[in-house]
């Protein structure tokens, strides 16, 4: 994780007559006309090769809540006024998410367009690769919802969850979405997907968006979730009516999910030979998230230790995307994604422009289900 420190001073704080024009705003903070015209965040070349971002914010003292990159950073007080606002240096290439926390309450941010959920932005630097395929969603917006339900009751997991099933021009492979949930209300990747296929950088396929219930429990190197997923889950995606290929699954996951999709590819060969891992919780261990430092013990974790084994890996296609300012993570990454290419795997590593957050993973999500699938 970064930490960019403090809101950093410069000689706007005592430029009464530039306000904030260094950055393209003028006009008089707190005025309704400076509220009525801007929009927020917006950046300009830093000294050290990154960005000065200004935030702003219009009521009373709050901090930014960003989702993994930075602790979170007070905003400061513009005179006597109700424009509160931080500049903070980020680094070249970051997409990150962020919220804004005003006591107990935590809101999107009003004057940027671009959210993730009722209570979540997103910022990019003017660098930050483009994510075509991802529409821009307001705090306010009610996402579209796949039409096909399956109510599912597993009797390996236990409890009820539903999964939405959706078919991307007319329906195929069948792409295994862990942390539906996060696909369908945060981020919309039922839309984001429509889009590539109609710009021709998708195939069909079947999207299955799976909740999890425990993350902790369900995405450890354990079998009972892939059990479940063969003999109950997806049987019941064949029957729900959605055309859709199970001989050719893609498992697509994140964090804890990568971590548990690099394991079905492992351990469940006959399932699982297309994987989309983004930023894979590779440092896990059985144990390790009751340690004060949990990326700080065995290198590349239990699935290296597993890799190390020389497993026959020649039937997997696996892509593997970390977040470039992912330092810790990296180091356990790194090892992880040589070894499965030299157990035979055919194999596709990157990195995005973020830390440990989604706003990074997505565009990795679509590319690589794609290049899983080619």
């Amino acid at each position: 994780m970064t930490d960019p420190g403090s809101a950093p001073t410069t000689d706007l704080e005592n430029a009464a007559g530039d306000t904030f024009a260094a950055f393209g705003l003028p006009g008089e903070p707190g005025t309704d006309e400076f509220w009525a015209a801007v929009r927020t965040p917006v950046s300009v070349p830093g000294d050290d090769g990154g960005w000065l971002t200004l935030f702003l914010w219009r009521g009373a003292a709050a901090d930014i809540d960003f989702e993994s990159w930075s602790q979170p950073i007070p905003l400061r007080r513009w005179a006597d006024t109700d424009c509160w606002y931080a500049e903070v240096r980020m680094p070249a290439r970051l997409r990150v998410t962020y919220r804004l926390v005003e006591g107990e309450a935590a809101y999107a941010d009003p004057l940027n367009p671009v959210g993730a959920g009722g209570d979540r932005s997103i910022a990019a630097t003017p660098d930050a690769p483009a994510q075509p395929h991802w529409p821009v969603v307001g705090a306010d917006d009610i996402l579209p919802l796949p039409r096909t339900r399956i109510r599912w009751t597993s009797e390996r997991l236990g409890g009820r969850r539903t999964v939405r099933v959706h078919p991307v021009g007319g329906g195929g492979p069948v792409v295994l979405l862990l942390d539906g949930d996060d696909w369908l209300h945060l981020h919309p990747a039922m839309t984001a997907f429509d889009s590539a296929f109609v710009g021709g950088e998708m195939p069909p396929v079947t999207l299955v968006f799976l909740p999890a219930k425990d993350r902790q429990a369900e995405f450890g190197c354990r079998p009972e979730l892939w059990e479940a997923v063969r003999d109950e889950l997806l049987p019941l995606v064949a029957e729900s009516g959605v055309p859709a290929d199970l001989d050719r699954l893609v498992v697509a996951g994140q964090s804890l999910g990568g971590l548990s999709a690099m394991y079905a590819a492992l351990e469940f060969p006959d399932l699982v030979s297309r994987v989309a891992c983004q930023s894979g919780s590779f440092w896990w261990t059985p144990g390790a998230m009751d340690q004060a430092d949990p990326l700080g013990g065995q290198v590349g974790g239990a699935i290296v230790a597993r890799l190390r084994e020389n497993p026959d890996l020649s039937h997997l296609r696996c892509a593997f995307d970390v977040g470039e300012h992912e330092t810790r993570m990296l180091p356990h990454c790194e090892p992880a994604e040589a070894l499965t290419e030299q157990a035979g795997a055919t194999v596709r590593v990157s990195r995005s422009a973020s830390e440990h957050d989604r706003a990074g993973w997505r565009h990795a999500l679509l590319r690589d289900v794609a290049w899983a699938l080619s």
